[in-house]
This record gives structure tokens, C-alpha cells and sequence, in this order.
């Protein structure tokens, strides 16, 4: 089975959304991006043990510094899905990438050929 989802997602694979720190979504931010979104493990699912909840807290707090420097914390969010769920993934990065193209671009576009 294929999933259709949009060709600007860019997926980055890691053991668990536990693994994701603060500073991992801030700079994805600070290089362009737009919108970012976790997705983990269904909650009491996690394989190791309290990951999806430690990376719940961290958007959670993202969210909160996102909104505090401007760039607004609706660019970000955390969802929690079974790997049986791809075509759920797939409608969530639909759902997620119609959102940010609403909230126009990120307002802090590193330019290109900038050595930050």
C-alpha cells in the first residue's frame, strides 16, 4: 500500500519521539521550516516505556516558546498513532501541511547561503 501524503513532508526517522529534544525542533524552525509535527507511539504503547510522554511535555513547551517569540505554536504538534495507522499518517500530514499553508510561511527563513 502507497501513502499519499504531500511531497513537501520531510520524514526523519528516529527509536522513539522521547529522543526528540527541544533544540531539534527549534532549529528545524531556525533552517525553514514551517510546520513540524511528531508522530509516536500510541500512549501506554511506548516501546520505551515513557518516550511519546516526555515528547508530549516537549511540544507542550515548544508550543509555549513558539508563541512567546512570535513565530506562533500552532506550527507545531504531536500525535499518537500505531505503525498499522499509515493511511491516519498520512491524512495527518495532509491536515498539518493545509494548516501551515494557512499560517503563511515561517517568519524567521534563514536566507539561503546564510552560514548559521
Amino acid at each position: 500500500m502507497r501513502l499519499n501524503y504531500p511531497t513537501n513532508v520531510k520524514i526523519i526517522k528516529v527509536p522513539c519521539t522521547g529522543r526528540v529534544d527541544v533544540i531539534h525542533v527549534l532549529k528545524a524552525f531556525e533552517h525553514g521550516a514551517d510546520g513540524v509535527f511528531l508522530a509516536g507511539c500510541l500512549e501506554g504503547e511506548c516501546h520505551f516505556l515513557k518516550g511519546n510522554l516526555r515528547a508530549k511535555k516537549r511540544v507542550a513547551h515548544i508550543k509555549t516558546l513558539l508563541d512567546e517569540c512570535g513565530i506562533g505554536g500552532e506550527r507545531v504538534a504531536m500525535y499518537n498513532l500505531s505503525s498499522a495507522q499509515g493511511q491516519r499518517f498520512a491524512e495527518i500530514a495532509r491536515e498539518m501541511t493545509e494548516k501551515v499553508r494557512q499560517l503563511g510561511p515561517n517568519p524567521i527563513k534563514i536566507e539561503k547561503g546564510s552560514n548559521n
